[in-house]
């Protein structure tokens, strides 16, 4: 069963981790609290179980029908019998809005050499609770090694974006440099901030290689790269607008502010004036 798109706003985790030195698993268990983890892991080994009943009982109406008990048999019958090598949480998406409490958790499988990704999303609006999301996804690896950063097996135009934002990142950052050095500029923090920022966005997902473009964004230094935990990278890039245009204003300005060569002191005159 397909989870269904979820109003879910998804938890800011990297800059915790970064913040707190602590792994993804542990920020994960921190993020998501006990209560909802042992929803989700309840439900879970019903399902590994074969025990629909108390599933079906609770699904959201909108799920319930003839079909949903062979649906959650081919899921069950997806996953290998005995118990798991590992279990990790990969993804935690929560939403509270007054009475309404949406929990979207994902949970990472392992048996010996085969893994799974499991997500349950639940619904609790005032006393009512519901599922309202199942899935069972089989993996070819880990989610580590299926999303770690790597250069091989990537598209040309994977390796274009790359190149295009390191040396978008590089030309900012010189006209940075040139225009905190420059002794003459006028309103030289305002040129700074305006050439820190790269406008427009074009993003790749490194794993999947899926596009994306937002014209209304702005990125600092033009370049940007994002994982979540257990996620893939998202590659950004920009157009350094502010750093173009400062560029060609000081090359087209420079010329008239170089003054003419005089003559040196002391010369005598040049005897084809006499």
């Amino acid at each position: 069963m397909k989870i269904p798109p979820c109003k879910a706003t998804a938890l800011t985790l990297s800059l915790v981790l970064l913040l707190s030195g602590c792994n993804p698993a542990s920020m994960m268990r921190v993020m998501a609290s006990r209560e909802d983890d042992a929803v989700a892991q309840y439900y879970i080994g019903l399902l590994r179980a074969g025990d629909f009943g108390p599933i079906e009982r609770d699904m959201d109406p909108k799920f319930q029908g003839p079909g949903m008990h062979g649906a959650l048999l081919a899921a069950a019958n997806t996953l290998p019998a005995g118990e798991p090598t590992s279990v990790k949480m990969v993804s935690v998406n929560i939403f509270n809005e007054s009475d309404l409490h949406q929990v979207n958790l994902g949970y990472e499988y392992q048996f010996s050499d085969k893994w799974f990704l499991i997500n349950l999303a639940t619904q609790k609006r005032g006393d009512q609770f519901t599922i309202i999301g199942l899935r069972v996804l089989p993996l070819s690896d880990s989610l580590e090694n299926l999303n770690r950063f790597t250069l091989s097996g990537k598209s040309p135009k994977q390796y274009l974006v790359l190149i295009w934002g390191v040396a978008t990142a590089l030309f900012i950052l010189y006209c940075v440099v040139l225009c905190a050095r420059s002794k003459n500029q006028k309103r030289k923090w305002l040129w700074i901030l305006f050439i820190l920022f790269g406008f427009g966005q074009l993003a790749v997902d490194w794993t999947t290689r899926q596009w994306g473009f937002t014209p209304l964004a702005v990125n600092l230094f033009g370049f940007s790269a994002f994982a979540s935990p257990y996620g893939p990278w998202i590659i950004k890039v920009s157009f350094p607008l502010g750093a173009l245009i400062y560029l060609l204003r000081r090359r087209m300005i420079a010329p008239n502010d170089i003054p003419e060569p005089r003559e040196p002191p002391g010369l005598p005159p040049d005897s084809s004036d006499t």
